[in-house]
């Protein structure tokens, strides 16, 4: 058991790309944990999805030993979509390590996590990286982080983390000035999971973090929240690999395999304690709030049961997303998912996918409103065809947020002009330094869900950047555009809009539709429909069988006689011939909005 006072439990937080993984790189290389013939850039980033996309989507932890001292380093996203990650992370540590980019200075995220480590009264050791690069300015971002974060510019380090210059200087500020954990070893055992995934041959592994007590190997040990009894097969540390030890003490970070294999048995949040002693519960996570919410359904619908099983260990592993059983009329039997963004929703799709091997079609993302119905009450929605109709509802609420946006002035304009085109509104403009702006608006989420992100990026040639916070619900003006094919409407391809963009989005709809779906024996008829009332149609042609091949000449009458019978037969088709709209079709045309 190491002694409290040698222990230091921090976390690495910052926007995307200012370098937090290279900078773990670089401590793990410093403090020996990993052989040279080993390493490798992004060691912690262990899935394929972080490695191909240069992006952490887990956060990772790692224990270190630097001189006298045991380091426990947590690594976190940086993506607006993971800062759930993030706030599970900072509740196992004492301290936070904020890194900014030389360059860019401080982001919209960067401020977004800095709130949250002082929210959990962690000491916040500040660095500036990227000191290597010729267009670095570390005086002016030092001065941003004085004025904006008040953190003294003369605490904040300078370092690469990519040359490793200044790296030990600050991995001795990390020991100064971040406390050591508090913790009672003679107190009863109280122990958070703060992370889990789900291993195909040992069960459950978590993530935890000693409060007070001992944890020992093969004790007995209980399951607060759910009140199961296991016992622990296994506890160590990652050095990053695992190494087995015989017992974790307070202020320790360290993973436990108990032999679990019902995934709802050991939650993110959850308390472990003994049954000989049991304690009160830590206090665990809030819940997040799903933002986005879609639509998955296996191809296959004989896939239904992987799905769901699927769903439920990738749920362990990234407790931010939600599921429930639904059924689409189109589709057939699927999940309603909810997930923290756009970003969250293809990891997680992605991940399905690779992982569990499946092949999955997902519906148009939309967010979730509230319908106040004529007999006053509220109806919640997050599939458009639950919506009520157009004579019951008295009026629908949709969910705002607030928006920060930090960009550079040169920006400002084209800027403004996207916002306010997203039926935003202004809250406040603020010059941070000479050429950088902070813009606060107050914008509907259904407007950011979709490609906001991306054209604020190409608006501003990428160096703006945004982060988004729940602003509560408004009513609006919104209704309800229904697809319908050879006059049914398809749930699938249903949508909540504005009402200024309904015609917009029905005529995009239709002509996406008329090119997608294959010609069939009949005419089918695509409409966009409020309520009973068509906006937009197109016609996708009859296939037409050349029937009068086999008349040579001959009484016209003949000819005629066999174009009507073929009329009536098309006729008789269409009423009981039904669409066959292919997978592709619905997959290509969910996309219309991407």
């Amino acid at each position: 058991m190491i002694p409290l006072e040698r222990l230091r439990a921090f976390s690495i937080i910052s926007h995307v790309d200012h370098g937090k993984s290279t900078l773990a790189d670089r401590m793990l290389e410093i403090c020996g944990a990993v052989d040279a013939r080993q390493m490798r850039a992004q060691y912690l980033d262990s899935m394929d999805l972080e490695r191909e996309r240069g992006i952490t989507i887990k956060a990772q932890n790692v224990r270190l030993s630097y001189g006298d001292h045991v380091l426990q380093l947590i690594d976190t996203p940086g993506h607006v979509d993971f800062g759930y990650e993030v706030s599970r992370s900072l509740a196992a540590c004492e301290g936070a390590l904020l890194l900014v980019d030389a360059s860019q200075g401080i982001e919209a995220q960067t401020l977004a996590n800095t709130y949250l480590a002082v929210e959990n009264d962690l000491s916040v050791v500040a660095a500036v990286n990227k000191i290597d690069l010729p267009a670095a300015d570390p005086d002016r971002v030092s001065g941003e982080i004085e004025r904006i974060l008040g953190i003294g510019a003369d605490e904040v380090l300078r370092i690469s983390a990519k040359t490793g210059e200044g790296v030990h200087e600050l991995l001795d500020a990390i020991v100064e000035r971040v406390p050591p954990p508090t913790g009672d070893e003679n107190a009863p055992l109280r122990a958070l999971i703060f992370d889990s995934h789900y291993d195909a041959y040992r069960g459950v592994v978590s993530a935890v973090r000693v409060m007070d007590g001992v944890m020992r190997s093969g004790d007995a040990l209980r399951f607060v929240q759910t009140g199961e009894d296991h016992v622990a097969e296994e506890i160590g540390s990652r050095e990053p690999d695992q190494v087995p030890t015989a017992e974790l003490g307070p202020g320790e970070v360290g993973y436990l395999i108990a032999g679990i294999k019902d995934v709802g048995q050991a939650r993110v949040g959850e308390t472990v304690t003994t049954p000989a002693r049991p304690a009160e519960a830590l206090e665990g996570y809030r819940d997040p709030l799903a933002m986005v919410f879609c639509g998955l359904y296996p191809v296959e619908g004989d896939a239904y049961a992987d799905l769901r099983e699927a769903l439920e260990k990738l749920q362990l592993n990234d407790s931010s997303f939600t599921y429930e059983p639904e059924t689409s009329s189109a589709l057939g039997f699927g999940f309603r998912c909810g997930f923290l963004g756009l970003l969250h929703m293809e990891i997680v799709r992605e991940r399905l996918e690779r992982e569990y091997g499946l092949e999955l079609v997902t519906t148009a993302p939309n967010v979730e409103y509230r319908a106040n119905t004529r007999g006053g009450g509220v109806e919640v929605v997050d599939n458009p065809s639950a919506l009520p109709s157009g004579s019951e509802i008295e009026s629908v609420e949709e969910p705002f947020v607030r928006v920060t946006i930090l960009t550079p002035s040169d920006y400002v304009g084209p800027l403004m002009d996207l916002c306010q085109s997203r039926r935003g509104e202004m809250k406040q403009m603020e010059y941070l330094s000479e050429n950088r702006v902070e813009l606060v608006y107050l914008m509907p989420l259904a407007e950011i869900v979709l490609d906001f992100f991306d054209r604020m990026k190409s608006r501003t040639r990428g160096y703006a950047s945004l982060d988004y916070e729940p602003s509560g619900y408004r009513r609006s003006d919104l209704t309800k555009v229904d697809i319908l094919l050879n006059g049914v409407p398809v749930d699938a391809f249903s949508a909540i809009v504005h009402r200024d963009r309904s015609y917009e989005y029905g005529r995009r709809m239709t002509d996406k539709l008329r090119e997608l779906i294959p010609r069939q024996l009949f005419d089918v008829p695509i409409q966009a429909a409020i309520g009973g009332r068509i906006i937009a149609r197109e016609t996708v042609k009859a296939k037409r069988k050349d029937v009068i091949a086999k008349c040579y000449g001959g009484d016209v009458t003949r000819k005629r006689k066999l174009l009507e019978r073929q009329k009536e037969g098309k006729r008789r088709m269409k009423q009981v011939g039904s669409v066959e709209v292919p997978q592709e079709a619905f997959v290509a045309a969910l996309r219309l909005e991407e």
